[in-house]
């Protein structure tokens, strides 16, 4: 047994730092986990050898400043996570390696009226396609990230009544997936794994302190504060679209007037813009045909975006992000929203905040939020896990 404080639990405890490190970024000189974790050089060579002789770690040639150096991933053999994006219509599941790299990727049109069992059933029967396509065993499976358009009960981990998707409020989502599947399954919202997805793999890379805004069905922001999302103690921080911004204006499903939601969901948006283009117009069109010079949708989209950048003013004013990030459709339009979020900005939020602010589009697009499932995972997983083994012989429920 190891006594807190010996030699083998400083040991052990040093063993799982260095595994930590490269476990959320992906991989990792052996000079960039010596800053990280704040172990000496010589220490970091000893326990990289160390866990490269287990399996755990795999150690390849690259280059850092010009000089020669060694990159340290997670070994492709130690396991595969999952991740899963419900949407407003579309299913998404992505299978990745704990290097993270993306092994697998499909994606589905879904039913919105479809009840929560029908939406599993797909989404288990994607899953399991997905990771025999990689041709790892189902027992490489540690675990699984799951998106949802909704706020998550912290208490009760229940669907929250504000949800997108019809007929999913009072569900369980983390205890019906793990049921179905048989491993430990971490469940957030689609705007706070939009937020991982970029801050790991897309436009936060590098960054702290990021605020992730999507615009879709609702209007929701991942908040990334020290380089951690930020969900409060209730599970809804970041529901900016229920910032208000005209007490007369119209009612939102929250129940409140004017909500910024009101004037930049799709839902409303396409309202202003069907008599002209039809009942059928989608965002995605409506961003194409303001790219196009189609001057009712390029008024629209600036107006939308005027009215979420009076939302990131007020984040600004709050929390002093330094990056936005704008995700859904709405981003495909590049300065056509950006810059009147900017004005915004400008205009409403503290001076010093807007100028250290850099509003940028997504790089990820409609995969962010399964990317960041995949992130959840790899930043919730236990390291004991990847030291110990203790995966290894089990068999999940979907074998």
């Amino acid at each position: 047994m190891e006594t807190p404080g010996s030699q083998s639990s400083l040991h052990r405890a040093n063993l799982e730092r260095v595994v930590r490190a490269v476990r959320l970024v992906g991989s990792l000189t052996q000079a960039e986990i010596a800053r990280a974790t704040g172990l000496s050089a010589a220490t970091v060579s000893n326990i990289v050898r160390e866990l490269k002789d287990r399996g755990t770690v795999e150690v390849t040639p690259t280059s850092a400043g010009g000089r020669r150096a060694r990159s340290v991933s997670l070994s492709g053999d130690a396991g595969v996570v999952v991740g899963v994006d419900f949407g407003h219509a579309h299913l998404r599941v992505a299978v990745g390696n704990l290097a993270h790299h993306v092994l697998a990727e499909e994606a589905e049109p879904l039913d919105v009226d479809a009840s929560a069992a029908q939406g599993f059933d797909r989404a288990e029967r994607l899953v399991k396609r997905l990771v025999a396509s990689t041709g790892a065993g189902a027992e490489k499976v540690i675990g699984v990230g799951l998106g949802v358009p909704g706020p998550i009960d912290v208490e009760t981990g229940t669907l929250g009544s504000t949800a997108i998707l019809p007929g999913w409020t009072g569900i369980n989502p983390r205890e019906e997936l793990a049921g179905r599947l048989g491993v430990p399954v971490y469940v957030d919202n689609d705007a706070n794994l939009g937020a991982l997805g970029e801050l790991v793999w897309g436009s936060g890379r590098g960054v702290k302190d990021l605020a992730y805004i999507k615009v879709a069905s609702g209007v929701g922001a991942g908040l990334v504060i020290n380089g951690r999302i930020y969900r409060g103690p209730g599970g809804t921080a970041g529901e900016i679209g229920h910032i208000t911004l005209d007490e007369s204006g119209p009612v939102c499903r929250c129940g409140n007037r004017g909500c910024l939601e009101t004037f930049t969901a799709a839902r409303y948006v396409l309202g202003l813009l069907q008599a002209s283009h039809g009942a059928d117009l989608t965002m995605e069109r409506v961003v194409s045909l303001a790219r196009e010079g189609d001057p009712g949708c390029r008024r629209v989209v600036g107006d939308v975006g005027r009215h979420i950048g009076s939302g990131v003013a007020n984040l600004c004013n709050l929390l002093n992000p330094s990056r936005v990030v704008l995700g859904g459709d709405l981003a495909d339009a590049g300065e056509l929203v950006l810059g009147p979020i900017r004005d915004s900005v400008a205009r409403y939020a503290i001076p010093s905040a807007a100028r250290r602010l850099s509003v940028v589009p997504g790089a990820l697009g409609g995969r962010a939020e399964v990317l960041g499932a995949l992130a959840l995972v790899l930043s919730e997983m236990g390291d004991s896990t990847l030291l110990d083994g203790s995966l290894r012989g089990k068999t999940p429920a979907f074998i």
